[in-house]
């Protein structure tokens, strides 16, 4: 989940094209098929190639990619085979179960699927129309380009972008059927070239048996290898294609390895600092630190403060705290140091990775007030109102931006209103996007997510309809007859939280 929130904040607003009613009336055809629950099946396993965008009406981004789309789609409806271009309303109720059968889990997410849907591949082009087309052109064509001449590969290599070259002796055998099959795999994440001659790549030695090279615009700026095995060469890759540092700013040639970083497995370093006047006191210690712990399980970021602001209201964190380190591990744990000096990045990391830093607990205030019919929980009080306190607890998991949450919130507020007269049962909310989720009792995967909690001590996850009739005879079918004992875990050590939390 993290992975998939964090790339959320990377995606950039197009500018939106104003056309008059009047003229798009009468004028403009759409070409973006829509799709949603009653024909979607039909549609896709009749297409051996079809790319469909699931959005929400009230998605900014949605919006500003919506006349971008549309564009794209009008240009490829002319390619030869055409290029269709759908969208799916992921916001309908009737269209949730496709929305988690393709594990949608922000807006707007585009999916590439082949041969009837038997494919399904992420996305991960340009979101203006002429990137859109140049792109999806790519993805129907060979998964390999071929290269013949130096002069091939230099109209065709970009050295801002990575590459992926199989260099064989005959372009037949084993090796060669494994790299087609993983550049067909492959192809919307990376482009793939193959050769008979090393010597025609840039940066090219010659090589005297098949190899996989890989072409990079950072760190060493080729490696090889020579296993051609499937799931060796993607791993290889994936490993490969992640820098020392990951660099976070305002360039876009960075922003696609800023996605690598955050969906690359193990903990992640993020050192978030002002570029204009802090860049080269930590550029260089920070990379030292890197390359010291390269392999050991720890990815490392270096942000620009005036980039990565979303960043900052994501963790729950202030500029001024930068320079600012921020360790994650996979389970959704923080470990943070403000205003960290250069000289202490290498004992902070060593220290994290013997275990003797403690946790940051990123909460909001528990309210002072908490009269409303839902009651509010947030970090700091989740241990006391939804395990401790004896009572029956439905709690929402939900997002304030989320159209889904919007209109359950007036239902949960009748849930409640429906309960007042009644102690032992409570109905509460808890803003996921500002509080850190217990994750070894709650596992959020999407907005809304709402679990029960029984006085009985019984933990479970609400995936009923969404009405108040079904959700009251939900509560009343699984609450507990007496009040329970606390059977969570304990409360996580907070003496680095709460120095931290005294900063905010």
């Amino acid at each position: 989940m993290e992975s998939r929130i964090w790339c959320g904040v990377l995606l950039f607003a197009a500018v939106a094209l104003s056309v008059s009613p009047a003229v798009a009336e009468e004028e403009v055809v759409e070409k973006v098929l829509t799709l949603d629950h009653s024909n979607f099946s039909d549609v896709v396993s009749k297409s051996s190639f079809i790319v469909v965008e699931f959005y929400a009406p009230w998605c900014g981004h949605c919006k500003a990619l919506a006349p971008e789309y549309e564009k794209a789609a009008s240009i490829l409806s002319s390619h030869d085979p055409a290029i269709v271009l759908a969208k799916v309303d992921a916001n309908e109720e009737v269209n949730r179960d496709l929305a988690s059968q393709f594990q949608i889990q922000g807006f707007p997410t585009i999916k590439i699927l082949r041969n009837g849907g038997k494919s399904v591949q992420e996305y991960n082009g340009p979101r203006e129309a002429e990137g859109i087309v140049e792109y999806l052109k790519k993805q129907v064509g060979p998964p390999s380009t071929e290269i013949k001449s130096v002069e091939d590969a230099s109209s065709l290599v970009d050295e801002k972008k990575i590459f992926v070259v199989g260099v064989f002796p005959k372009f037949s055998g084993e090796e060669y059927e494994n790299f087609m099959a993983l550049a067909d795999k492959l192809r919307s994440d990376y482009d793939f070239i193959h050769t008979l001659n090393a010597k025609h790549l840039p940066r090219g030695e010659s090589v005297s048996k098949p190899t996989l090279r890989l072409l990079k615009p950072f760190d060493e700026l080729f490696v090889d290898s020579e296993d051609f095995d499937v799931d060796a060469m993607e791993k290889f890759i994936q490993q490969s294609t992640v820098p020392i540092v990951t660099v976070w700013n305002a360039d876009p040639n960075n922003h696609a390895y800023v996605n690598k970083f955050f969906e690359a497995p193990g903990s992640k370093a993020m050192l978030f600092a002002n570029f204009s006047k802090d860049h080269d006191d930590f550029e260089a210690k920070y990379k030292n630190v890197a390359t010291l712990y390269k392999g050991k399980g720890i990815s490392f970021m270096f942000g620009d403060v005036d980039t990565t602001q979303n960043a900052f209201q994501y963790f729950g964190l202030k500029a001024e705290q930068a320079p600012l380190l921020i360790i994650q591990k996979e389970d959704g744990q923080k470990y943070l140091k403000a205003n960290i000096e250069p000289d202490h990045i290498d004992s902070f990391v060593k220290d994290f990775l013997e275990g003797q830093v403690k946790p940051y607990i990123r909460s909001e205030p528990i309210p002072e007030v908490n009269d409303e019919p839902v009651k509010v929980v947030v970090r700091h009080s989740i241990q006391d109102i939804v395990f401790n306190s004896g009572k029956n607890v439905l709690i929402e998991f939900y997002a304030p931006w989320c159209g889904h949450c919007k209109k359950l919130a007036p239902i949960l507020d009748e849930v409640a209103v429906s309960f007042e007269s009644d102690p032992n049962v409570l109905i509460a909310k808890y803003d996921a996007t500002a509080n850190d989720v217990p994750s070894e009792s709650f596992e959020v995967q999407g907005f809304p997510t709402v679990y029960f909690r029984s006085s009985s001590g019984e933990l479970s996850q609400y995936d009923g309809d969404r009405t108040k009739e079904d959700i009251i005879s939900y509560i009343n079918a699984n609450r507990g007859d007496k009040p329970a004992q606390s059977s969570s875990p304990k409360s996580e050590s907070v003496d680095e939280a709460d120095s931290v939390k005294d900063e905010l």
